[in-house]
């Protein structure tokens, strides 16, 4: 049991012998900076260290920690590594699920430790960051949707009681707070790139990674710690980031989807061997579309893929659905076509002319924040694999090179399941699953 007796050279003695630490994460530990910033690869231990260094520096000076993360997902991930740690340390707490956070559909987060310190975890969001008074760490800032909102909320709360702050994330472009701190001579700077972690211990083998990652660019960027330009990007992290909403699920049970009482819409996009099959299903909510499932199929079979398209098109509330119907997609879009009707499933052919229409629909969708989608680390980075390019003719072309092997597949889905909620088709007519069938005897 750690009492508050001790001191901070007894608390960081006992942290070196039960929790093992890189040469790296050990200064971070044990910085005294008041504001911290780190740029640090991924696999690098951000919220392993931070979280270590949150609760002790809470226990030492009897602050209470408050964590922001990009999304319930994260939150959780995060305190249950605070939670780790405390177990570890042999330090007595007492975990809290509480409600929902007051006027927002936010799960707050608590670990009670000794001296009446607790560390509270949530979703990044200007409403959570305000009321709060206590230490803060930002996590992953650079994905936190709303940054400036949130910076503006939570700062003036650390200026009361010499309040500490640590902000860790990877780069994510250049127009984010976090990208703007990097020159603030008021905090102390941390960048480690996963060679710099190799060189002190860290476990990994750098060159099988960036084969198997397949894309130079997002190497760069997760790993190198690398600002990237953003300018070819047809859509900027800062324009995703906005519209993400860290209380959405990524994937929802269609339970949970056939009780729906808004419209569902339904975008298909059709892979096979290198690339996703990705089903987006948006809910219209009032002038708003919101991402309610993302469902992706990776290897399976054409006929699995067709059961599981099927599983969603026959919920009653779907009331279109764009299907892919390119290439490998012409099979599986014409058989859904023919199963659930023409007026329920369209067969969309990619042209130059119709992608960059497709293209400009979920733009305008998310400068207007019309579409709201889970804030998902996997779908933002495809999201901005996007790129405007100028052929040889000088024609627009819009290409996702950066991802070798890979065709933006989910954003390809959510524009067209924008496209499949931009022409309602009315009230559903009739919907034929498979062929009546009627009793020998002649009674139907």
């Amino acid at each position: 049991m750690v009492t508050k007796r001790e001191d901070k050279t007894t608390i960081a003695a006992t942290a070196k012998c039960f929790v093992p630490l890189l040469d790296y994460q050990r200064e971070d530990v044990e910085s005294r900076d008041r504001f911290r910033w780190n740029c640090w690869s991924r696999q690098a231990g951000k919220s392993f260290t931070k979280a270590l260094r949150r609760v002790l520096r809470g226990i030492l000076r009897r602050r209470n920690q408050v964590f922001l993360s990009a999304g319930e997902r994260q939150s959780r991930e995060l305190m249950a590594k605070a939670r780790q740690h405390c177990q570890v340390l042999k330090i007595a707490t007492e975990w809290v699920d509480s409600d929902y956070f007051s006027g927002t559909s936010f799960k707050q987060l608590e670990l009670r430790l000794p001296g009446g310190v607790k560390v509270i975890g949530l979703p990044a969001n200007p409403q959570t960051a305000r009321g709060f008074s206590g230490d803060l760490f930002l996590d992953e800032f650079a994905m936190h949707a709303d940054d400036r909102e949130i910076w503006a909320a939570m700062f003036p709360t650390l200026l009361l009681g010499d309040g500490e702050l640590d902000v860790a994330s990877t780069p994510k472009g250049i127009k984010n707070t976090f990208a703007r701190l990097r020159d603030n001579p008021e905090f102390g700077h941390s960048t480690v790139t996963l060679p710099d972690a190799v060189a002190q211990g860290l476990d990994v083998d750098i060159d099988q990674l960036r084969r198997s990652m397949g894309d130079e660019q997002l190497y760069r960027q997760e790993f190198l710690c690398e600002f990237i330009d953003e300018s070819t990007a047809f859509l900027t992290h800062a324009q995703i980031g906005a519209c993400e909403d860290a209380g959405l699920e990524r994937q929802t049970p269609l339970s949970v989807l056939a009780g729906e009482k808004e419209d569902l819409f339904v975008g298909v996009d059709i892979g096979r061997r290198h690339d996703l099959t990705v089903v987006w299903v948006v809910a219209r909510r009032g002038d708003a579309l919101v991402t309610r499932s993302v469902i992706e199929i990776r290897g399976e079979t054409f006929r699995s893929q067709s059961q599981r398209i099927g599983e969603v098109l026959l919920l009653r509330n779907v009331r279109r659905c764009c299907i892919d119907a390119g290439g490998i997609g012409m099979q599986l879009a014409e058989a859904a076509q023919e199963d659930f009707g023409r007026h329920k499933v369209e067969c969309v052919t990619f042209t130059a002319g119709l992608k960059t229409e497709m293209a400009s629909r979920l733009r305008i969708a998310v400068e207007d924040r019309a579409i709201r989608i889970p804030a998902d680390e996997a779908i933002r980075n495809d999201w901005h694999s996007l790129e405007r390019r100028v052929s040889p003719s000088g024609r627009i072309v819009l290409d996702s090179s950066r991802r070798d092997g890979h065709h933006a597949d989910r954003f390809w889905a959510a524009a067209l399941a924008v496209y499949a909620a931009s022409d309602d088709p009315g009230a559903a007519e009739s919907m034929t699953i498979r062929k009546l069938r009627y009793d020998r005897r002649g009674i139907w």
